[in-house]
């Protein structure tokens, strides 16, 4: 198989992950594809492939050059809940020429370059969507293709590199996909993630996060006779959020701007619960953003009494700038290995989090690189064939260049 084949293979596995799942891995439908790659990297050569109890699928390619150091590629398996990824139907647009393209004549659904510009860069590309009925999970499929497909030139060839690992994990898109790698098992000196976006790109910062959840306790009664009694949380919520900078939410922000996003609401006039993330690449923005919701809580128990406001925040993971700083080389390396495949690197910061942040504090260096994909966690995820095929020469370079 090529790595077109691939994803189109892949993507027709049903691998969601649920938060709100406390098992590991959050979905046992990720397991099936978990075992569908180990049988495949038996096949070509891969024979210590296997996957463990969590779902996380490992396997070597041995080095046949010395004193090479012992490279990592890492991709995750799982889609994200934020659309279906059940019966997912990919098609290819050949040699894409501009307008519109016709996801669904049924129900006469479109990708347009209108609502995503993104889409007239890629003129002449051969372009993979959907059918505008469900995600793609080109995020990560593409990079679990791309990274097989290079394992399969690399085993196959006859060009000295030094020792592969491979990883593919499950719960990325939850946050959970580092939870239980066995970084000293894996054995890599560092790795790549490859799960970035535009083709060219390379990250190694990423944001700080936190959560917070803030419990509003009300007193209800009877509205006929609630003057001066009631006390309504739903009304104190949307105080709240008032009070919250308003040009600090999601859809004003860009590029290195962090942010506080109401992602969840839910109650009643006795008891409301908000969710938040909140996001700063620079952690001493994050921490006075925190610093601010401690703030206006202190306020509004002050004003409408102590333990109205409950409030919780909790750290998720931390930009891994403070890691990569110390092992910028590997980022060169990636960059030296688009330029040689005649792809132009540009790094961007990810808003957003990924398995190569936690994995960078684990103890093994992970900046993240590009698959190609556009669109993602949603109906209208596309990707060109022409940035694929790129994102898998790059991994060939940087396995024959380590």
């Amino acid at each position: 198989m090529n790595v077109v084949e691939r994803l189109l293979k892949y993507v027709r596995f049903e691998t969601t992950s649920d938060e709100n799942s406390e098992t590991i891995p959050s979905t046992s439908s990720q397991k099936v594809l978990g075992q569908a790659l180990v049988d495949e990297m038996k096949e070509l050569g891969i024979e210590d492939a296997f996957m463990d109890e969590y779902g996380y699928v490992y396997g070597t390619i041995p080095g046949t050059k010395a004193d090479a150091p012992v490279v990592g590629l890492i991709a995750h398996m799982d889609t994200s809940p934020d659309a279906s990824g059940k019966d997912v139907n990919p098609r290819i647009e050949y040699n894409y020429q501009g307008g519109d393209i016709l996801l669904n004549e049924a129900e006469k659904i479109y990708l347009s370059p209108d609502d995503y510009p993104i889409l007239s860069t890629y003129i002449g590309n051969d372009i993979i969507v959907t059918d505008g009925k469900t995600l793609l999970g080109a995020d990560d499929k593409a990079g679990i293709a791309a990274i097989m497909s290079a394992a399969e030139t690399v085993i196959n060839g006859d060009r000295p590199h030094g020792t592969i690992k491979l990883a593919f994990t499950p719960d990325e898109e939850i946050g959970r996909g580092p939870l239980k790698f066995d970084v000293k098992g894996f054995g890599a000196d560092y790795a790549y993630t490859v799960d970035g976006g535009t083709i060219g790109g390379i990250e190694y910062e990423n944001f700080n996060a936190a959560a917070a959840t803030v419990k509003i306790n009300g007193k209800n009664i009877h509205p006929g006779s609630a003057k001066e009694k009631m006390k309504n949380s739903i009304l104190i919520a949307m105080e709240f959020q008032s009070l919250l900078p308003t040009f600090e939410r999601p859809e004003f922000t860009e590029k290195y701007e962090g942010f506080s996003h109401l992602n969840e609401i839910s109650g009643n006039v006795e008891m409301t619960k908000l969710h938040y993330i909140l996001r700063d690449h620079d952690s001493e923005k994050l921490e006075k953003k925190k610093q601010n919701f401690l703030d206006i809580a202190d306020y509004l128990n002050r004003k409408y009494g102590a333990d109205t406001i409950v409030l919780d925040i909790r750290d998720s993971y931390r930009n891994m700038k403070e890691i990569l700083l110390d092992h910028m080389y590997i980022v060169e390396k990636a960059k030296d290995a688009m330029i040689k495949s005649g792809v132009t690197p540009h790094v961007d910061p990810i808003r957003g989090g990924t398995d190569g942040a936690q994995l960078s504090f684990m103890g093994l260096p992970c900046p993240n690189i590009f698959t190609g994909g556009e669109n993602m966690h949603g109906r209208f995820e596309f990707i060109p064939v022409q940035s694929l095929e790129k994102c898998q020469e790059v991994i060939e370079n940087i396995i024959y260049d380590a």
